[in-house]
């Protein structure tokens, strides 16, 4: 029988100080990250926030730039499916 370690160390488990899958998942998440600029936010901030978010009955306005060119993009796209082979 042939042995392909040459003094390679092999470990079957993982270090003792690595926590487990299992106790991650069910951990309590008491921080979040803001959706808005990243910012760390507690628990009740976080929950704030989104309700604030959800209860805005508009959507935010974007600038007549942005739209412009979220436009020539979905165009782009378009013409790219009929005549993939046009380099645009």
């Amino acid at each position: 029988m042939l042995n392909f370690q040459w003094g390679a160390k092999t470990i079957a488990l993982p270090p003792p100080e690595d926590i487990p899958e299992e106790i991650l998942r069910t951990e309590i998440i008491t921080e979040a990250r803001s959706p808005i600029d990243g910012k760390l936010l507690t628990a009740g901030e976080y929950a704030q926030l989104t309700a604030k978010i959800q209860e805005r009955t508009f959507p935010p306005k974007l600038s007549p730039r942005v739209r412009e060119t979220v436009f020539l993009l979905r165009l782009r796209s378009l013409i790219k499916q009929f005549f993939p082979f046009i380099d645009i």
